[in-house]
């Protein structure tokens, strides 16, 4: 008689086998050519599915037994400390990585012609994940994720016309509650995982029919020439090893730090300050120097544009698949992340100035701007170095985009790392040891 059990375990061996090809390009094989970051969002994301569903086990999806069911779970559950905490650290890193994945595939031009839908997957699946960290944020139900969903549910209400009717669907009501925790629950658990099994599926998919990673212009051709080797071991070792030293990573983590947790949510007294998710942090310290309409409608809707319409862009075939398109290129982000990190930074400072000329650190929180004349001067000195960008150094259209996406991302970052560790009581800005 047949073995099932052998003949069940042979295909799905072989079913996850042809999520790769037998032979793959040695050029592609370096490890700094793509960093495993998309295998590592892989991981990461098994890791949250797994530890999820062992908390659904325990978690109860109430104002009254949310954070008394997270107390459970951490003093009274067999390995329960451990599974929360590497389901918090697991869904931190996988919004890291899958944000530097995002930008290693820009910065390498793996997003126009073949590629150019598995970059709007990319860009959804992008947004899943945040929405997965956003609503699992709410979850514990301590003072911390209740005022910082409250910060980010705030925000909504600045979007014309339709802000206050946002708010309250994402809230589910005029206040967060019962029915908010309830609606996260769901979305975290069941609605945004389906979506991102079915995207995931979708994107490996798009990779493979694409003929997997993009190889450098100057690799293609040794690759034609026969440059491949067999997936087993030459790529598969390395993807095991990848994985298992990030889990170990987790696990330590996990072990170390735990997942933290502040008293039980109290809607009649916030902390102060009250801080958005470090993902969103980011608005959060834009809100402090220019218009609301600007900082929560205008400059996020104007970049998930442009990174729509990227992909749009003429191709220029002979660059694609190398970091930054070439050495100039190279010159070009250097020069856009310094930009951005001095004139960020001396921004921040001087708004902080003029509030308060006795001093910057510590100082008073800044002005909110309620007129347009910061966000005119920085549209116009974007546009003024957009200009002289590609004026200087001669380049082309894709090398010039390319250093401005540098400098939106690091302009960022100088606004996310400001707002996590400089901003300390009544968001004044401080040095971290004095938070």
């Amino acid at each position: 008689m047949p073995d099932n059990n052998n003949n069940n375990w042979a295909s799905a061996r072989s079913l996850v086998q042809h999520a790769r090809p037998v032979r793959v390009p040695e050029a592609a094989l370096r490890f700094t050519h793509t960093f495993g970051l998309g295998g590592m969002a892989l991981v990461l994301f098994l890791v949250l599915l797994g530890t999820g569903l062992l908390m659904i086990f325990v978690y109860e999806p109430t104002p009254e037994g949310a954070y008394k069911s997270i107390l459970h779970m951490q003093d009274e559950t067999l390995f329960g400390r451990l599974i929360r905490g590497a389901h918090h650290w697991g869904a931190n890193l996988l919004i890291a990585v899958t944000v530097l994945h995002l930008f290693r595939v820009f910065l390498t031009g793996g997003f126009q012609g073949v590629r150019r839908s598995n970059w709007f997957i990319g860009l959804g699946m992008m947004v899943l994940i945040l929405v997965s960290g956003f609503t699992g944020y709410l979850l514990p139900w301590d003072q911390v994720s209740y005022w910082a969903i409250t910060v980010c549910t705030e925000m909504l209400a600045y979007v014309p016309v339709v802000g206050q009717g946002l708010q309250r669907l994402v809230v589910g009501g005029t206040e967060i509650g019962a029915a908010t925790i309830l609606n996260f629950y769901a979305l975290h658990t069941v609605v945004v995982p389906l979506l991102l099994i079915m995207l995931m599926t979708w994107h490996f998919w798009r990779v493979r029919l694409a003929g997997g990673v993009i190889v450098p212009s100057d690799r293609e051709d040794a690759v034609a020439r026969g440059g491949y080797v067999p997936y087993r071991p030459n790529l598969i070792e390395r993807e095991k090893a990848v994985a298992l030293v990030l889990v170990a990573f987790v696990v330590v983590i996990a072990i170390m730090f735990g997942a933290p947790l502040d008293l039980p949510a109290n809607p009649g007294t916030s902390p102060n300050p009250v801080k958005a998710p470090w993902y969103f942090i980011g608005l959060q310290e834009l809100l402090l120097h220019v218009h609301p309409l600007f900082a929560v409608l205008v400059i996020p809707s104007t970049l998930s544009l442009a990174l729509i319409g990227v992909a749009y862009l003429p191709c220029d075939g002979s660059s694609t698949g190398r970091w930054f398109l070439s050495a100039k290129g190279r010159r070009m982000s250097a020069l856009a992340a310094a930009t951005a990190v001095v004139f960020t930074t001396a921004w921040i400072l001087v708004d902080e100035w003029v509030v308060d000329p006795g001093g910057w650190m510590p100082g008073s929180a800044p002005v909110i701007s309620d007129g347009l004349l910061p966000f005119a001067v920085l549209l116009a000195g974007v546009t003024a170095f957009y200009m002289s960008l590609k004026k200087y150094f001669s380049a082309t259209v894709g090398e010039t985009v390319q250093a401005m996406f540098v400098l939106f991302a690091v302009s960022f970052t100088v606004l996310t790392v400001t707002g996590v560790w400089f901003r300390g009581a009544g968001m004044v800005l401080m040095w971290p040891w004095q938070i």
